[in-house]
């Protein structure tokens, strides 16, 4: 055998133990034509690939039979996938979901991703299943359905927490619509044409539109009495909250987030709402408020956001964080929305003890990143994944994104005063309010954000039927050019895949980076592909 088979075969038996290194992975090659879907799993050497099958593939299949058994078993499931059409299209395919979003990770940052995305797969599974066992639709048990109040998605779950010894919250948009934006992006555009069959325009933001059109529709489970909504993201919301509350015709609390709240007078009005929502829920659901309940919950969320400085203390200052920018912010923005779970403690032990072994041991878990990246304003829901992929093929690291950084703060739990003034501000700082519509100081807190994070690029998201963020568009593009900073604006629609297509911000991506940054691709087989009806 001569030096060079020796060399080739040497090689071939390196990467069948390793995998193979990052420019020779050829990701792209592993997808059906058309689809993005994959013809078999990567390769990711022996190690990582048992750790794959075996930890995330059949571990989590595992564990959601295991979840459904365990919050209502299988005969309810099923009846929620015979009535619902979003259960069966969003959340039977969902290792799919796993694999688009730890595409070509390797190691402590496989591990600790897959964490994160278990966490937010149980969590789900738990709603839907509260739901389907309540569902007065299906013949779900009234008892249940007496003890469970729904809300907005974006109501804050802490609001409930003097109550979750004696009821459960659900919300209504949380399973059907925003999850399953991330899951499969096929779903919620029968839900957007829904409404807009009845009349809806279409310029109004895609979110509202898919939230309405699930009533429209008669897709959601009838499992409460009662149900709270909010204003927030934008005030598209309260349109959204008149539909459900012609379609749902129970009693309803409005809960507003105030657009400007940097204001004494405001933070009393926001004090006011919450303890409106504290005796609407007395009055609606038969319970009493409980402080040490409520105490106990935000006493475990402090805890919870701790942890999560400690982790952007490491994403910040050193190069061995283990989390990718998908399951980062997913996971950032479902608990702080969600509220305390037992699931999340569960979680952080488990990501924490890969974290501290990343940073003893010093493990650059992302070793081709070439610009640390912040995403700023609102992400599009369809293509989450999107900085899997830019780090695979471009090496852009995003490092943090905008929502990840709301409710950043503890709550003081030492009296009822101090307890429901912080609740207050927490509330005012939901997703997309605080640094979206919450005023230019806040809209601009990137710049500080962009040199505590130590990122040399923006990914400057540019939902476009969001009136707030287009009307600072301009302004955006001023300071860019001032501060010299490098900034890829990235066009979509939220939900709707249709008016941005995961293609064009892929080639939007593409362009800059060849024609401005002048770079080569890492992976050349992931620039260019069709996956228009990948889920």
């Amino acid at each position: 055998m001569t030096n060079e088979k020796k060399d080739a075969l040497k090689k071939k038996m390196h990467d069948f133990v390793y995998g193979k290194p990052h420019e020779e992975r050829r990701l792209g090659d592993l997808y059906i034509p058309g689809t993005g879907l994959y013809k078999h799993r990567e390769w990711r050497g022996i190690k990582d690939t048992m750790y794959y099958f075996n930890n995330i593939w059949l571990y989590n299949y595992g564990k959601m039979v295991g979840d459904i058994m365990k919050y209502g078993g299988v005969v309810t499931f099923a009846k929620g996938v015979w009535r619902y059409r979003w259960v069966g299209q969003t959340y039977l395919p969902v290792a799919h979901w796993f694999d688009r979003g730890m595409e070509g990770m390797r190691g402590d940052a496989l591990r600790a991703s897959a964490w994160h995305y278990r966490g937010m797969t149980n969590e789900t599974i738990r709603q839907f299943m509260r739901m389907f066992a309540a569902d007065q639709n299906t013949g779900g048990s009234k008892e249940l359905y007496d003890k469970t109040i729904a809300h907005d998605e974006t109501v804050w779950g802490g609001v409930f927490y003097p109550y979750r010894d004696q009821l459960d919250d659900v919300p209504l948009q949380m399973i059907p619509y925003f999850v399953t934006c991330h899951v499969n992006n096929h779903t919620v555009l029968h839900y957007i044409d829904a409404v807009q069959a009845i009349g809806l325009p279409g310029d109004p933001c895609p979110m509202c539109q898919a939230e309405a059109g699930i009533f429209v529709s008669d897709d959601m489970p009838d499992f409460y009495p009662a149900f709270i909504t909010t204003n927030e993201a934008c005030d598209g919301s309260v349109a959204t909250s008149v539909i459900q509350d012609w379609m749902i015709n129970k009693p309803l609390y409005a809960m507003p987030q105030p657009m400007q709240f940097d204001d004494p007078l405001v933070q009393e009005y926001c004090k006011k709402e919450i303890e409106g929502a504290f005796r609407f829920i007395e009055e609606q659901m038969g319970v009493e408020f409980h402080w040490e309940e409520l105490k106990k919950h935000l006493e475990k969320q402090n805890e919870r956001q701790r942890f999560e400085w400690e982790k952007w203390d490491v994403a910040a200052n050193t190069n061995y964080y283990p989390i990718n920018g998908v399951a980062q912010a997913l996971y950032r923005i479902y608990y702080t929305q969600d509220g305390d779970r037992e699931i999340w403690d569960e979680i952080d032990k488990k990501v924490k003890k890969i974290l501290d072994h990343s940073v003893e041991n010093k493990i650059e878990n992302f070793p081709k990143t070439r610009h640390r990246v912040i995403a700023w304003s609102c992400a599009p829901l369809y293509y989450s994944n999107w900085c899997t992929w830019a780090y695979n093929t471009w090496g852009l690291n995003c490092i943090i994104n905008m929502d990840s950084l709301m409710f950043d703060m503890e709550i003081r739990t030492d009296t009822y005063e101090h307890a429901l003034e912080d609740m207050a501000t927490y509330h005012e700082w939901a997703p997309m309010r605080r640094m979206a519509v919450g005023g230019m100081h806040h809209i601009f807190e990137l710049w500080e954000n962009m040199e505590k994070f130590h990122c040399d690029m923006v990914m400057m998201y540019d939902q476009l039927q969001c009136k707030g963020m287009q009307g600072v568009h301009g302004l955006f593009e001023d300071e860019f050019r001032a501060r010299n900073i490098h900034a890829i604006w990235m066009p979509h629609a939220l939900p709707d895949k249709r008016t941005v297509p995961r293609s064009e911000i892929r080639s939007i991506i593409n362009d800059y980076m060849t024609t401005v940054m002048h770079e080569e691709p890492l992976d050349p087989t992931l620039v260019d592909f069709d996956d228009e009806n990948c889920w």
